[in-house]
């Protein structure tokens, strides 16, 4: 319930856009705080303009500590409290374009305000569990979808902590997906971490009583331990889950936060790549290279420094000390893609020899050059047309991997669509173009098709040559198709066979290797020596092969398809029939290679399978 002497946000509002020209009018009638329909690169385009107004942006700010103003005299009691009732409609509308101006803008004084007014209107005043406003809540949380920021994130979480209201927590926790998921296209806002609290090493100690409670923020994640008088305990004691449920509850939110942090991080640098990111030396080295929780992801990174102009140090901090180098030396992360191959083999040889794993696939990364096929379509790439894919898998990835696209179906409209990313800082677009194949059953089938890239110019993104897109930005994208394809290819489900499209199915399922299927094969050289199953294990052309007691099979490294000797009979085997034994070390996540090596510990002891439907198979009678 506004109070009649609070800054009038709305019509505050409504007198500054009618001091501005006719065209800054124009913007702000195109907007709507859920405008979800505009396409997200003419969406920003228009935050932009509307940021840049110096007149909006100052009101945007007066806004802002207004509302924070408000909640605060809500909570002292200046203000009577009413549930729900804290600002208007018309308000909340006005504040979230506050607020969105502000995010974009990246204003230095948002991140105090954002902790006074966001956990202030999530819980009242009073012990109930209603809230000054839901609705500027929810408003706040979706402007930081559309332009995050660290800080935000902290917020949100902290009203989340403070709110009583059954249902809101829930919510909260699905749009901060969303806002951490956006986080990482805002590369230079991302890299700005928390410390939340831990030391310069990465820990964090809590006194409880007798106990003492340890946060390390280490390279295989948060772990929090528990001691007493310098012995470790087994679990959190019940003393401390008795007396400081809060605090114990906070403990355990925090390791989590680390690894949500930590990961956020992860998908920042690497979405990063395509921008070329740069940071200074001085920079890099405090924020991120010795950051207490930054460094857990950033130490197990190769990065190159600009030691002399155009002269390229490469170091791997885990393992190297950190050069001399001018406080304003240019950093970036190390590409294979600028390395010679000998240099590439020296670095996975290295991070395999040291069983180093890596926070994303960067040594053993994939590159995709332009191929004469290419240069010869010049403005679309046909490498990955032709697929036939599960639609709905493919589309989970996409959302995964920042790609938009519209949702497929039998409705008007949805036969077919390009999937886009926006790459290079906003500077190139890629369309990857599919469509549905099949649709008679709940699980949709869509047909891969051409590859096309955009570059933005002064009349908004226009089609580009191939030859046109800066190599990086071509070998990244192509990247995240190939992605797709092997993921998603009916090829690598084991039992479509007995399905339709089986020509597809045997040419795709065991033909030549992409990308991903090659790097496989290059960590299985280097790992297969380690094995307990080595002696039986060989490397031949698109496949592992295995001998068992029974049979001998060849496992292909793209599908994970099986072959069995002497007749290319096949083997179908569902995923997860067992485990590999012992640990294996890999030097990056890759599913389908741990399907692989699961799949070659079983059939290696094969005279111990129980599994009759296996059984059956590869005791059938050679044709």
């Amino acid at each position: 319930m506004p109070d009649e002497n609070d800054f009038a946000v709305a019509s505050e509002e409504a007198a500054v856009l009618k001091g501005l020209t006719e065209a800054e009018q124009v913007l702000f009638r195109s907007m709507h705080p859920s405008d979800t329909y505009a396409p997200p690169d003419r969406y920003a385009e228009r935050w932009r303009d509307i940021a840049a107004i110096p007149a909006y942006a100052a009101y945007a700010r007066r806004a802002l500590e207004a509302a924070a103003e408000r909640v605060e005299a809500l909570h002292r009691g200046v203000i009577p409290y009413v549930a729900e009732k804290a600002f208007t409609a018309d308000e909340v509308d006005a504040l979230g374009r506050a607020a969105r101006t502000a995010l974009f803008r990246d204003e230095p004084w948002l991140p105090a305000l954002l902790d006074r007014l966001l956990p202030g209107v999530a819980v009242a005043p009073t012990a109930a569990k209603t809230l000054p406003s839901q609705a500027l809540l929810f408003e706040l949380v979706r402007a930081g979808r559309d332009f995050p920021t660290p800080e935000l994130v902290t917020a949100v979480r902290a009203a989340r902590a403070a709110t009583r209201h059954g249902g809101v927590p829930k919510q909260l926790d699905k749009n901060l997906k969303k806002v951490e998921a956006n986080l990482v296209e805002r590369v230079e806002v991302a890299l700005r971490q928390p410390t939340l609290g831990f030391g310069p090493d990465g820990v964090l100690r809590r006194e409880l009583g007798p106990y003492e409670a340890v946060v390390t923020a280490g390279a295989g994640g948060a772990t929090l331990t528990w001691s007493k008088d310098g012995r470790a305990l087994r679990s959190v004691p019940a003393p401390a889950r008795r007396d400081h449920p809060a605090e114990v509850k906070e403990l355990r939110d925090l390791a989590k936060r680390v690894d949500i942090q930590h990961g956020t991080l992860a998908r920042a640098l690497e979405a990063g790549w395509t921008a070329d990111m740069m940071p200074p030396y001085a920079r890099w080295r405090a924020e991120l290279a010795e950051h207490p929780v930054a460094r857990a992801v950033v130490r197990r990174l190769i990065w190159e420094i600009e030691t002399a102009p155009g002269a390229w140090w490469a170091v791997l901090p885990e393992f190297d000390a950190l050069p001399d180098a001018p406080e304003d030396a240019a950093v970036r992360l190390w590409h294979p893609l600028r390395s010679d191959p000998e240099t590439v083999e020296s670095w996975r040889d290295l991070i395999t020899g040291r069983e180093l794993r890596q926070p994303f696939k960067q040594a053993f990364r994939e590159i995709y050059r332009l191929t004469p096929a290419e240069e010869g379509t010049r403005d679309y790439s046909n490498r990955f047309a032709g697929h036939l894919v599960h639609y709905r898998r493919m589309f989970a990835l996409f959302r995964a991997r920042a790609w938009t696209s519209r949702l497929l179906g039998p409705w008007d409209g949805g036969e077919e669509d390009a999937a886009s990313r926006t790459l290079a800082a906003g500077e190139w677009t890629v369309d990857f173009r599919h469509a549905l194949a099949d649709w008679s059953d709940d699980d949709l089938i869509a047909s891969t098709d051409q590859v096309r890239f955009r570059r933005r110019t002064m009349r908004g993104f226009q089609e580009a040559s191939l030859a046109e897109v800066p190599p990086l930005v071509l070998s990244e994208a192509m990247r995240d198709v190939d992605l797709f394809v092997g993921l998603t290819s009916i090829a690598a489900d084991p039992e479509w066979r007995d399905g339709g499209r089986r020509p597809y199915w045997e040419q795709a399922g065991f033909g030549e290797l992409n990308g991903t299927a090659r790097t496989r094969r290059d960590v299985l050289e280097r790992i297969l020596p380690r094995l307990k199953i080595a002696d039986r294990c060989t490397l031949d052309g698109r496949c592992l092969v295995v001998r068992g007691e029974l049979r001998t099979y060849k496992i292909h490294l793209g599908s994970a398809n099986i072959r069995m000797a002497p007749d290319d009979a096949y083997l179908c085997v569902v995923p997860a029939s067992r485990k590999p034994d012992g640990k294996v070390f890999l030097p990056f996540e890759d599913d389908r290679l741990s399907l692989i090596l699961s799949k070659a510990f079983l059939l290696a002891d094969d005279a111990r399978i129980t599994d009759d439907s296996i059984l059956t198979q590869i005791k059938r009678p050679s044709s």
